[in-house]
C-alpha cells in the first residue's frame, strides 16, 4: 500500500494532504456563510401616518410625562426661581429632603396634602403645580420691529440689541436678538458668557474674533462657537452691518 506523508500530493486538485484539509474546511465554512445570508427583499417604508422628520438630530419621542413628573418638574421650577434647596423647602413644607428629592424626581405620588404644603411653602396656588401640562409649550411671538430694544453704553455705544424673543420655562435658556451696529459703534471683542451662540450675517461685513481666530462675515455666512472664549466684532468694515444672534445657555 502506498503511504502518503504530511507533505504527500492529493491527486485530485495537485494539493498536499494538509493544504487540502484547509481548502476542505475554507470551503464547508464559505457553503455555510452563503446558506445564513440569504437575501430577504426589503418592504417599502410607507409614509402614510407617519410624521415627517426636519433635518435635526433632536429626539422626537415625546412621551406624554406622568402627573407625577408634571408635579416635580413644577416643584423643582418654583423651588429653583426662589434659590431654595431641596433641604430648605423641605423644612418650610414638613417633609424631609429625601422625600422631596423623589416628588421632584417623579418616582412617588405625593398626597393631596403634600402638594398643598408644599405649595404653601412656595407661596403658589396648588393649581400652579398641575400647570405643566402637554399642551403648554413655550412659544414667543414678536411683531416686526417691535423686539424689545437694548442698546449697549460706554466702550459698546452704537451696538443696538433688538431681543426677538426668550424660552419662558425650562432647563435651557434661550435668547434670540437683531443686532445692529451703527456707523458710530465701536469695535468689542470681550463678551464673554455661559453657553453657545450662533451668528447669521444679514448685511454688511464685520470681521469677528473668537478666541485667537478672526472669521470675515459676510451676508449669508454662519458662526456658531462655545461663548464661553471671548469673541466680539473686531472691525465693523461695511455699513449697514447687521446680523441675528442665538445666545443658549443652561439656566442655574
Amino acid at each position: 500500500m502506498l503511504q502518503r506523508n504530511a507533505g504527500s500530493v492529493h491527486p485530485a486538485w495537485g494539493l498536499s494532504t494538509a493544504e487540502n484539509k484547509c481548502f476542505l474546511t475554507g470551503k464547508r465554512r464559505d457553503n455555510r456563510l452563503m446558506r445564513r445570508k440569504k437575501t430577504v427583499p426589503r418592504r417599502p417604508t410607507s409614509l402614510k401616518g407617519r410624521e415627517l422628520a426636519t433635518g435635526s438630530l433632536a429626539p422626537t419621542d415625546l412621551r406624554p410625562k406622568s402627573v407625577e413628573e408634571e408635579i416635580g418638574i413644577a416643584v423643582r421650577r418654583l423651588r429653583k426661581a426662589l434659590d431654595l434647596t431641596v433641604a430648605e423647602l423641605g423644612a418650610a413644607a414638613g417633609i424631609s429632603a429625601g422625600m422631596l428629592s423623589k416628588i421632584e424626581n417623579g418616582t412617588i405620588s405625593p398626597s393631596l396634602s403634600t402638594i398643598g404644603a408644599l405649595a404653601k411653602a412656595l407661596n403658589v396656588p396648588i393649581a400652579s403645580l398641575f400647570a405643566e401640562s402637554d399642551e403648554r409649550r413655550d412659544c414667543s411671538f414678536v411683531k416686526a420691529g417691535q423686539g424689545l430694544r437694548i442698546e449697549r453704553r460706554g466702550t459698546k455705544a452704537g451696538h443696538l440689541y433688538d431681543l426677538l424673543g426668550h424660552s419662558l420655562a425650562g432647563s435651557i435658556g434661550v435668547e434670540p436678538f437683531l443686532i445692529t451696529l451703527r456707523r458710530d459703534a465701536k469695535p468689542y471683542t470681550n463678551f464673554r458668557h455661559a453657553g453657545v451662540e450662533f451668528i447669521y450675517m444679514l448685511s454688511g461685513k464685520v470681521r469677528y474674533r473668537h478666541a485667537d481666530r478672526t472669521f470675515m462675515l459676510e451676508p449669508g455666512d454662519a458662526l456658531f462657537f462655545d461663548a464661553a472664549a471671548r469673541h466680539g466684532p473686531e472691525q465693523l468694515l461695511a455699513a449697514p452691518m447687521e446680523y441675528l444672534s442665538i445666545i443658549i445657555y443652561p439656566r442655574p
